[in-house]
């Protein structure tokens, strides 16, 4: 059985909200929860790695990720805004801290396992 590219956007949302609990950031809603804008941009990213042919790294996928915000209208903000559209992680890969250059590496070992199954 082969994963839809939303089975995987879903599994990658649900790792990155269980890492967000363990850094207190309770603020990820469960997927059947979560706000159009994420699901397409969890969809989004899956997209991207799977186009790559998955040889996309965690810094490619952050770039990818801010350019898709970007054209959005989303810009640096330093608490995330939805309504606004502002994100404190609208910055250049090498400016992220550690924790959240770590989401970008889980992203990619989610989409990049699951779509070998």
């Amino acid at each position: 059985m082969k994963l839809t590219i939303e089975q995987i956007a879903m599994v990658c949302h649900n790792v990155n909200k269980a890492y967000c609990a363990a850094l207190a950031d309770y603020t990820q809603p469960e997927w059947e929860l979560a706000p159009d804008w994420q699901v397409n941009s969890a969809i989004a990213g899956v997209k991207a790695h799977l186009d790559s042919g998955l040889t996309m790294e965690p810094e490619d996928s952050h770039i990818s990720w801010k350019k898709q915000k970007q054209s959005e209208g989303w810009v640096y903000g330093p608490v995330k805004d939805p309504e606004k559209k502002e994100h404190p992680c609208m910055v250049d890969y090498a400016d992220l801290p550690q924790a959240q250059r770590t989401k970008d590496y889980l992203f990619r070992e989610v989409v990049h396992t699951l779509a070998k199954i």
